[in-house]
C-alpha cells in the first residue's frame, strides 16, 4: 500500500469520536435491555418485602 492509500482509509478525529460515541450507547443500550428483561421475568425480586408488610399493617389499622 502506498502513502495515499493508507491516508485514504484513516479516520478524523470527529468521525472516531462519532464511532466511540455510538458505540459507548450500543453497550448502554445493552445492559438496559438485558436488565429490562431480568425485571420482566421476575419482577418481585427487586423489591424488599418489608415495604409490603408495612403497607399491610397500615391497612389492617385502617390507616391510609
Amino acid at each position: 500500500m502506498s502513502v495515499s492509500e493508507v491516508s485514504a482509509f484513516s479516520l478524523t478525529l470527529e468521525q472516531k469520536t462519532g464511532f466511540a460515541f455510538v458505540g459507548i450507547l450500543c453497550i448502554f443500550l445493552g445492559l438496559l435491555i438485558i436488565r429490562c428483561f431480568k425485571i420482566l421475568l421476575d419482577p418481585y425480586s427487586s423489591m424488599p418485602s418489608s415495604t409490603w408488610e408495612d403497607e399491610v399493617e397500615e391497612f389492617d389499622k385502617g390507616t391510609f
